[in-house]
């Protein structure tokens, strides 16, 4: 009888959705898993990321959070103060998060927790990585997809699978040629906002008893202006003061390269928040001329769907998220986890039926279709409550932040109790576990 683990499984990305589901995968016991990636190696761009609870229970299960935990800031508090004086607005505890969802909320270089999954996905003889090599594009989705694959340095080719997984981000090659096959496109948009990412060592900031309190704190700050914020936060043993921000897109270079970023003006930046205070005068101060980045914040209208025959979109292929919310990496290896658990359970004797590798990828989509949409509608909800102008909207949201989420909500969603118990408690894999069958026969 044949056995579910010896499908093939390609993976299109390694990036953290395209690392965590080839682990994810591996760790199921499937023996074939490639992955291929268009640069020539993890070069991942120097910035902060948060890893919540709901991820660390699947970097947990992975085998690699122990690891990434090592160099993590592991977040007791968070502090969101007025912009123009520093003057807190809300400092909501969070003492217990682990005590609460079993697991921490951290803040790390982008760089370690690539890390520390690459390096679990290394240990698996299953996986093998294809760096420097594009998806052309994808020439059969029913039955086993066959793609077209082009080294930097070499003859396209093409190869066909059993299973074909797009982590291939917001500029997804598979999303656009899967759409445009069921007479459809993804509908983007402008989101209106950008960001600049920093990254401070902390020689850069120890002459400055204010700032190095920030960077020895275990707390998140953001600092909140109309339509703009800066959330910041210690990551590499706190050797380095990760701060992001978002403001309107105002700024950006017209036409936009293959990743939406492009080099800014460090005069640019400093007029967009000169009305903040001298804190983060200093900080943005200590960014040299030259190394000024700046990303679009891209997003498009909730896909059609996610699956077609035998092939699945995961992370910011099919649900791209403003930050607001700090759970786009985290949405993305949580969907990794689910694609292995729902594939994992196709029966044996339909192991090499591409009806039933449809049916299975589908319970993927209804499992975590709602879940995300709603994570990114939250995002972008909170983005427009921290971005209020004067007025008495913004009045209101003063005065519920004053309460420190002690009456159980926070205007910053990321922060408010009643969000954190909602995405900090669930287990999209136990979800996945419990509700296969049910879902499965439904199709």
């Amino acid at each position: 009888m044949a056995d579910v683990r010896d499908l093939r499984i390609v993976i299109i990305g390694a990036g953290m959705g395209g690392l965590g589901t080839a682990l994810a995968f591996a760790k199921k016991g499937f023996k074939h898993i490639d992955v291929f990636e268009t640069a020539s190696n993890l070069g991942f761009v120097g910035a902060g990321i948060q890893m919540p609870p709901n991820v660390v229970r699947v970097l947990s299960r992975l085998g690699c959070w122990d690891e990434i935990f090592a160099e993590a800031t592991n977040v007791k508090a968070t502090s969101i103060r007025q912009g123009s004086t520093n003057a807190e607005l809300s400092h909501v505890e969070m003492p217990d998060i682990e005590e609460k969802y079993g697991f921490p909320h951290c803040t790390g270089h982008r760089s370690s927790l690539a890390g520390g999954l690459f390096n679990g996905c290394k240990k698996e003889s299953a996986i093998k990585f294809h760096f420097s090599t594009a998806l052309v594009r994808v020439n059969s989705f029913a039955g086993k997809p066959v793609i077209t694959l082009k080294p930097r340095d070499g003859d396209e080719y093409t190869l066909e699978t059993d299973i074909l997984l797009a982590a291939d981000g917001i500029k997804s090659v598979t999303r656009t040629q899967m759409l445009a096959e069921l007479g459809t496109e993804a509908q983007e948009e402008d989101t209106g906002q950008a960001a600049y990412r920093i990254m401070l060592k902390r020689s850069e900031m120890e002459h400055d008893p204010e700032m190095l309190a920030l960077l020895d704190s275990d707390t998140v700050v953001r600092w909140v202006g109309e339509k703009r914020h800066i959330i910041a936060y210690p990551v590499s043993n706190k050797q380095i003061y990760n701060l992001s921000s978002a403001q309107p897109d105002v700024n950006f270079a017209s036409a936009t390269n293959a990743t939406y970023t492009t080099k800014g003006s460090k005069a640019a930046m400093l007029k967009v928040y000169e009305d903040f205070c001298p804190l983060v005068h200093r900080m943005l101060n200590l960014v040299p001329d030259g190394e000024v980045c700046e990303w679009k914040l891209r997003s498009h209208k909730p896909l059609p769907t996610w699956v077609h025959g035998s092939v699945a979109l995961l992370g910011d292929a099919c649900h791209p998220t403003l930050p607001h919310l700090s759970q786009g990496a985290a949405m993305a290896i949580e969907d990794g986890a689910v694609l292995a658990e729902v594939v994992s359970k196709i029966p044996a004797d339909k192991a090499r039926d591409p009806g039933t590798i449809t049916k299975a990828l589908k319970v993927y989509e209804l499992l975590r279709k709602p879940h995300c949409t709603a994570l990114v509608d939250l995002a972008a909800h909170s983005g427009r409550i921290l971005h209020l102008g004067e007025g008495k909207a913004k009045e209101e949201r003063d005065r519920e932040f004053a309460q420190n989420g002690k009456l159980g909500t926070v205007p910053d969603k990321w922060a408010s109790p009643d969000v954190q118990k909602m995405i900090y408690s669930h287990d999209c894999v136990k979800e996945a576990v419990e509700n296969f069958d049910r879902l499965f026969a439904t199709l």
